[in-house]
């Protein structure tokens, strides 16, 4: 693969796969190189896997995990980091192979190793299981990025702990890094490593500069060199890395001006704006009209005084880029912007209000209405969560319920990817306090449970205008004590809605829902399964302050009915 694009990964690769004396190759391998956006989102992946078993099972489960890898890993979301969607993928493998050696008696205890490397941006992903391995060639030194999953055995030797087939749940290894020019990077079955001494193989590849002749030379040098069993290599150079930070396409906007402040009446890029619909600290969003097809549209875009910030920019751009992947009707969807001459993004508009200047209008919302709404929310944060997305900031601002009565969520400025992000990586801060779940005032690290807690609140705040702990104000230190009981404000409310609320914002992480299809599943059963009543905190729990005020009173009175006493 040599893709004449300065701008993107460049990579030249190479394979070879001997059968030895062996009469079937159990070996396989394979490589995908995509282009364009796939390439930026999710790399180039290489694979090679060497089959065990009776028959023809190793080459099956071989052939068959590393075609199914190649396949499916590009049909993960974009928004997962490169471990989750190998691991989602090669465990679907996984049962497929055990099933099949379960169904078909010449299949009996067929298995395979599994060594994956993928390269994406300007990073290097490798995942693997079993005894094939992955090397790095860097200047002149070759290093062995895995280690073997094998058993010690007096009599047998590479006797595999782990493989795929061999156990129900995988076990996989994952490590990262960074890339550089001119890393080579080597993928073999036992085949030659077992036969060949690291040093030999590294003189190898130094001596052929071209993948195809390295790889070639590898497996019929271990052959010569009176290697038993398959040889397969795949070797990988990289030619060239894509500028620092370029994540997408989205990246080249980066160097474009911002839009000065805009007025109703005037265009931009062929838009006519209709109105500010939200003046903010950092962003600003407008609706505009596009005359050529009377279609009203959101831009959204930053304010003019953040020009030249390089993080709000970046932010800016990530939240295009997210957006582009939530395709859904519970969010605006993003709109393609032809020729842009400034920084923005496009979102389709609808007619209505943010859930929060519907009660600002006095709006009531019954019971009945609370739950439907809370389903589509939960639905909207489920869509979410299955790409891997943190919202942050759940709230009756950020969810908008539209004249056609579709409720969407609004605002993916601070939402993280949390496949993407990097363990180092700072998060800033998000949420609105009243909103926050309480450990989020320790800043701990995101978590899709913090979405679900929101919308817990969400939904109390919907039925009572009230929050279960208070009103939390920003830069506040909240105590939270024990929950607001719904009914204390809205009697009316059934108990099991109330139960429901009370375990979505519960003060504990552990006694609230883990999913979304958990706490919708509990609003659809409704009075039907009721949920029990949450537990009411011991005293000394839920407000030790008044415990010890009633525990210095009875002792007043006891050490003055003892005085009493003693004076008789």
């Amino acid at each position: 693969m040599k893709n004449p694009d300065k701008n993107a990964l460049r990579l030249a690769i190479g394979h070879a796969s001997l059968t030895g004396p062996r009469e079937r190759n159990e070996d396989y391998c394979g490589y995908a190189t995509p282009e364009g956006l796939e390439l930026e989102n999710k790399g180039v992946i290489a694979a090679v896997a060497d089959g065990i078993g009776g028959h023809k099972g190793g080459r099956e489960a071989a052939e068959y995990t590393v075609r199914g890898l190649l396949a499916d890993y590009f049909a993960t979301p974009d928004t997962w980091g490169v471990p989750r969607a190998i691991e989602t993928v090669t465990t679907a493998l996984n049962r497929w192979v055990i099933a099949e050696a379960g169904r078909n008696a010449e299949l009996t205890g067929m298995a395979t190793t599994l060594s994956a490397l993928v390269l994406r941006g300007r990073r290097y992903y490798t995942a693997h299981i079993g005894d094939s391995r992955i090397y790095r060639l860097q200047e002149g030194r070759l290093l062995c990025l895995t280690v073997d999953h094998t058993w010690e055995h007096p009599e047998l030797n590479n006797v595999l702990s782990r493989a795929i087939g061999l156990d129900p749940r995988v076990l996989m290894d994952f490590a990262d890094g960074d890339l550089a020019v001119d890393d080579r990077f080597l993928l073999v079955s036992d085949g030659v490593w077992g036969v060949l001494p690291d040093a030999l193989m590294a003189d190898v590849l130094l001596d052929h500069p071209e993948p195809q002749a390295a790889a070639a030379a590898l497996t019929s040098l271990a052959l010569a060199h009176g290697g038993h069993d398959n040889a397969t290599a795949v070797v990988v150079d990289v030619l060239g890395l894509p500028p620092a930070g370029l994540r997408d396409s989205l990246e080249s906007a980066a160097s474009l001006p911002l839009p000065h402040r805009l007025k109703p009446g005037h265009t931009l890029d062929g838009l006519v704006v209709e109105e500010v619909l939200h003046d903010a600290r950092e962003t600003l969003l407008y609706r505009v009209r596009n005359p050529r097809n009377g279609q009203q549209l959101v831009l959204k875009t930053l304010q003019p005084g953040m020009e030249g910030d390089s993080g709000a920019t970046a932010a800016l751009l990530m939240e295009e880029w997210r957006a582009r992947r939530v395709v859904s009707p519970f969010f605006p969807q993003v709109v393609p912007a032809e020729q842009r001459s400034c920084l923005y993004y496009l979102m389709t508009w609808h007619a209505g209000a943010t859930l929060q200047a519907r009660l600002d209008s006095g709006q009531h919302f019954p019971a009945g209405e609370v739950v439907r709404l809370g389903v589509a929310l939960l639905r909207a944060i489920a869509a979410l969560h299955r790409l891997d997305i943190v919202h942050r900031d759940i709230k009756t601002d950020n969810i908008h319920l539209g004249q056609d009565g579709v409720l969407r969520v609004l605002d993916l400025g601070v939402a993280i990817s949390l496949g993407e992000r990097k363990a180092d990586e700072p998060i800033g801060q998000a949420g609105t306090p009243s909103y926050m779940a309480p450990e989020l005032f320790e800043k701990p690290e995101p978590q899709p449970g913090h979405d679900l807690y929101a919308a817990g609140v969400v939904l109390y705040h919907l039925l009572t205008r009230k929050y279960p702990y208070g009103e939390i104000e920003p830069f506040q230190t909240p105590k939270f004590t024990e929950q607001l009981r719904p009914t204390r404000w809205r009697p009316e409310i059934p108990g099991w809605l109330e139960n429901i609320l009370l375990k979505a914002v519960s003060k504990e992480a552990k006694e609230r829902f883990e999913t979304a299809e958990e706490f919708i599943l509990a609003l659809e059963r409704g009075a039907t399964r009721p949920l029990a009543a949450p537990s009411r905190q011991a005293l000394a729990q839920r407000n030790p302050l008044k415990l010890w005020k009633i525990v210095a009173a009875l002792s007043i009175v006891l050490n003055f009915v003892l005085l009493l006493i003693l004076l008789r």
